[in-house]
């Protein structure tokens, strides 16, 4: 499935925060584990990791920051929905590529797709307002998960509707209600969604990283940032 789509996708770079957003204006960013720790980075809150992340784009002379796929992390260990270390069950792998930016940040459909399903996940930690795009390209069904989103996008959209490529039909939701966490996208793609309504793991556990990772590509597949 992998190799099918990346035969039908664009090579081009697309900017998921639409034209405002040139490519230079895009800094990679890690928040891996080891990275977190070495510049002693409190996680406990969204306030500190907020602040990081505007000094970062400061320094970088950037609009917004990308980064995160497969990256393992200490910033799920504030919230016991991710499980914890001494039950073997502990998820601090990220499945998806988080941009971070505002909130209230427009967020532009990267390629074709139709309302698959939206829900406001709010589980402390978890996606907030979230929705689900359906994608057919040539012979193939798969699925774009956009997560932290502001709430009204919520009412914006029922299942079946179309979105086009370009069109800016979402926003970065603020931590309030976006599961605690600074501005950004969480943005997934997925073959077999499993039969989750609005939702899908975006984080696992180191035993289950092969199945989420052959099931969850790259989503720089989709949005060809320069890494």
């Amino acid at each position: 499935m992998l190799s099918l789509l990346k035969d039908h996708l664009s090579e081009e770079f697309f900017s998921i925060l639409g034209p405002d957003f040139s490519e230079k204006d895009y800094t990679h960013l890690d928040l891996s584990s080891q990275k977190t720790s070495e510049v002693d980075l409190d996680l406990s809150t969204e306030f500190a990791l907020e602040n990081y992340i505007h000094s970062y784009l400061n320094q970088k002379k950037a609009k917004a920051a990308f980064g995160g796929y497969l990256e393992q992390r200490n910033l799920y260990s504030r919230s016991s929905y991710f499980g914890m270390e001494t039950t073997g069950n502990k998820r601090d792998i990220h499945l998806g590529l988080d941009i971070w930016a505002p909130s209230g940040t427009l967020i532009y459909a990267p390629t074709d797709g139709i309302v698959h399903s939206l829900k406001n996940n709010t589980n402390h930690g978890d996606y907030g307002p979230t929705l689900v795009l359906e994608h057919h390209t040539y012979k193939l069904r798969w699925y774009s998960l956009y997560g932290h989103l502001a709430l009204d996008t919520l009412s914006k959209f029922n299942s079946g509707e179309r979105i086009t490529k370009g069109e800016a039909f979402a926003s970065l939701g603020s931590n309030e209600v976006n599961g605690n966490y600074p501005p950004h996208l969480h943005y997934q793609l997925i073959f077999d969604l499993e039969g989750y309504i609005g939702d899908y793991p975006g984080v696992t556990s180191e035993g289950k990283l092969n199945y989420y990772s052959n099931n969850c590509p790259d989503p720089n597949l989709v949005l060809n940032f320069g890494i």
